[in-house]
């Protein structure tokens, strides 16, 4: 196996994320789904963004964000992701090398436009997400970069790309190239209505391809039909290598192995937005395994992660992860 170049790629759907507070009622009044991710066709979501009021447009995408959380830790990261050659396309393309992403995948000439994720904020931090997919639903195993996905130690999977069956194919593709290069898959299964969408082919993918899961609660529990966490918890620790079960304010579980960890919640001053937190934890934990760390500090590391990017609005850090790690290994030695 020749030696990795990159700590993590990141597959999934480049989208540029339009941000803005709004109140329940407007959730009750469009039939959105506090929490969730609903997807939507270009007419709806012309339609939401001029209801929506001042708004904060940022490229986003939940691999994107992993990834731009990665390079925030001083990691070396490369992103997988279909765009148009339209405006926003250049925005996200523009965005995620400017803070030091690789992003190689051709632009699409012609069909749909630019994904972009319509975020409504609560005043209790809960984000609401309306996603017209768009040109990044086009990506197929032909955008599958074998050199890439060789050179990386851990490939990233965003389940949210999974609905297109095209998009399966592509991740079958890509974890096919990594563990022929003696490299790791993870996957995150991004939302419990994905899950319930595509629960054979998620189960199978998890089994037969897949080292690192990355769930919540409500998304793990969906996958294998139960209502019990704990009993979630003994079936996912039989598929794959290592489980990492978010669980919000009540912290994380890790399991790998005989090794079960329970990870407290990083503490906050104020949570003012939740967008983002499950793919930054995922930066956190991916950064330190690709380095060497154990599952407990990769955990921990996850949650400080997660912690930045729920105590400000977007869902990319405000503040530089690599220095905040910093500063929490030197006060964990200290005491």
């Amino acid at each position: 196996m020749t030696s990795a170049s990159l700590d993590v790629v990141g597959i999934g759907n480049a989208i540029v994320d339009v941000i803005a507070h709004a109140e329940d009622a407007f959730l009750v009044r469009e039939s959105l789904v506090k929490g969730t991710m609903t997807l939507i066709d270009a007419g709806r979501a012309e339609a939401l963004y001029r209801m929506m009021g001042p708004a904060i447009e940022a490229s986003g995408g939940s691999a994107g964000n992993t990834m731009a959380g990665i390079a925030s830790l001083g990691g070396c990261g490369a992103y997988i992701g279909k765009v148009r050659d339209d405006f926003l396309g250049q925005v996200f393309r523009h965005d995620i090398t400017a803070i030091g992403v690789r992003f190689d995948t051709p632009a699409a000439t012609s069909g749909p436009g630019t994904a972009r994720c319509l975020i409504l904020v609560t005043p209790d931090g809960q984000r609401t997400m309306s996603t017209y997919l768009g040109a990044s639903a086009e990506l197929g195993p032909g955008d599958i970069d074998p050199k890439i996905i060789g050179a990386a130690r851990i490939t990233y999977l965003e389940g949210y790309l999974f609905d297109p069956p095209h998009a399966q194919e592509a991740f079958r593709t890509a974890a096919a190239v990594a563990h022929a290069a003696g490299r790791r898959v993870a996957l995150s299964l991004s939302d419990p209505f994905c899950v319930a969408r595509h629960r054979a082919a998620f189960r199978d993918l998890v089994d037969g391809h897949v080292d690192i899961l990355f769930a919540n609660e409500a998304e793990i529990c969906s996958l294998y039909q139960v209502n019990d966490f704990d009993a979630a918890l003994q079936e996912v620790r039989r598929s794959c290598e290592i489980a990492v079960l978010t669980r919000s304010a009540r912290g994380s579980v890790v399991v790998g192995g005989d090794e079960v960890h329970v990870i407290d919640a990083h503490p906050i001053e104020t949570l003012v937005d939740t967008t983002g937190a499950g793919d930054l934890y995922a930066a956190g934990f991916l950064f330190g395994l690709s380095r060497g760390l154990d599952l407990a500090s990769c955990g921990r590391l996850g949650s400080l992660a997660a912690a930045e990017i729920i105590s400000h609005v977007g869902a990319r850090p405000l503040v530089p992860l690599a220095t905040l790690a910093e500063r929490e290994d030197a006060h964990r030695r200290a005491r």
